[in-house]
């Protein structure tokens, strides 16, 4: 053992324990109970068995032990942006993909083929880049890593440069932040502007964060640890004292918290909007929170106290992790005849699309080069790629060139859904590709800007 560290050793982590004992004492607290160095008696912590406690001192314990429930925030509303408030429409037997029999696996793709026609499915490419991250761009020091973060982040900017985002006046929400780097970029590209907000939204807390380096007065960084679900906008105090346009953005927004932040942008935060004396968005039934939410960008422009979502810019990520429950594109599946059972299927069929270049994928996961590999979640391509190909692919049924084709047929379809909705709330919405394939997989950006918005083309 280390010379004043504790000498368990620890079988399972094959080291010794690194805590620091008593003085006089061989053992910490933890191990010195098993190895009958003390004689006062631990018991597991009862909000988190994973560490233990003095009994005698449990109640002190229990006031500050990081597992303790904390206090919620004032934007904390609890399923603010959920969706669905009860389970009436999913489905209560949902087997494996690889359990359903050649018909029922032939009508699916039946289905979504049908669902598809007339859809566009073919999306333009918009891979832009920059000026912001030229310098980063043309590091020889940045691995390959690092170099695909790089290209994607300098083309969700470009995108947002075309339309007309990146401005003074503004607050940039970034939903799944991680470690801000996003958000980061989009402040180097705003060095010059004056009055922009940030707000990293991440549930999660998250290790080597880039916003904290930011030293500059004009620009503010503040993070969020909350999860979309429960998030109002309208009460977060910065957005309630500057009351600034709201640019959401995210990069590879997982699954269904892109669902999530649509409704956070369009509907609740929208809804709020409308004034203090409304009633609170979570006691409204669907249809009136729908039917407020279209009306709000008409009444917002006689609003000067409040402004309107001035765009969304988010790259879409893990079509397989969506959960009908949140998707907002349910109105849509129901007007082309399908269901939740029918998402549910589709939504893991989506992972097809990228699952044949497994091997290649999980090559390019093991690179040591980037700083980036901190946070390696970000690339979610490569978690489904080697978990999602267990159950859900069918080899001998379909090839892997049929099992893409589908995959994406799957994905465009679930994005259609969530065009429609953000098109009946008022936006001018688009999909396109924003980076090659060999950058990313998962490479379609979601763009959107009010229609009452002056910007001459959103196409």
């Amino acid at each position: 053992p280390v010379p004043g560290r504790c000498a368990f050793y620890v079988e399972r982590k094959k080291r010794f324990c690194k805590m620091i004992p008593g003085p006089g004492r061989r053992f910490c607290g933890e191990h010195g109970q098993q190895e009958g160095e003390n004689e006062r008696k631990r018991i597991p912590c009862p909000l988190d068995p994973k560490h233990t406690v003095y009994e005698d001192q449990l109640q002190k314990h229990l006031k500050k032990c990081n597992s303790r429930e904390k206090p919620k925030p004032v934007y904390f509303i609890q399923d603010i942006n959920a969706g669905l408030k009860d389970g009436t429409e999913i489905p209560e037997k949902q087997v494996p993909i690889s359990s359903l029999s050649k018909e029922e696996l032939e009508n699916l793709i039946t289905k979504v083929k049908k669902a598809s026609n007339g859809l566009e499915l073919h999306l333009k490419e918009r891979i832009l880049s920059h000026q912001a991250l030229q310098e980063a761009l043309n590091d020889p020091k940045n691995g390959e890593s690092a170099f695909k973060h790089l290209k994607q982040q300098a083309s969700i900017l470009g995108n947002m440069e075309k339309l007309h985002l990146l401005g003074p006046g503004r607050c940039f929400v970034e939903f799944g932040a991680g470690r801000g780097k996003l958000s980061h970029w989009v402040d180097v590209a705003l060095q010059n502007v004056e009055n922009v907000q940030f707000l990293l939204v991440e549930r999660a807390t998250t290790r080597f964060k880039v916003d904290g380096k930011h030293k500059r007065r004009d620009s503010i960084f503040e993070r969020l640890q909350v999860d979309i679900q429960h998030l109002c906008l309208k009460k977060v105090p910065i957005l309630e004292k500057k009351k600034l346009p709201v640019v959401g953005i995210g990069k590879h927004l997982c699954g269904a918290a892109t669902d999530l932040a649509l409704r956070c942008l369009a509907e609740s935060y929208t809804t709020c909007c409308d004034g203090e004396n409304e009633e609170p968005a979570t006691k409204r039934s669907r249809t009136d929170k729908t039917e407020m939410a279209s009306n709000n960008f008409a009444d917002n422009e006689s609003n000067k106290d409040c402004k309107p979502v001035a765009g969304i810019v988010i790259a879409l990520c893990c079509h397989h992790k969506c959960d009908w429950t949140h998707y907002v594109g349910r109105e849509f599946f129901k007007s082309v005849g399908l269901g939740p059972l029918e998402f549910h299927y589709f939504q893991r069929m989506s992972s097809w699309a990228t699952c044949g270049m497994r091997e290649t994928t999980t090559r390019a996961s093991t690179s040591q080069e980037s700083e980036d590999e901190t946070n390696n979640t970000e690339e979610h391509e490569q978690t489904f790629s080697k978990t999602e190909s267990g159950s859900d692919t069918l080899p001998g049924i379909l090839t892997v060139e049929e099992r893409k084709e589908i995959g994406c047929l799957c994905k465009r379809l679930i994005d259609h859904g969530r065009i429609e909705y953000l098109q009946q709330r008022g936006y001018k919405a688009a999909l396109q590709y924003y980076t090659e394939s060999a950058v990313s997989l998962e490479n379609v950006l979601l763009t959107a800007v009010p229609s009452s918005s002056l910007i001459p083309e959103h196409t």
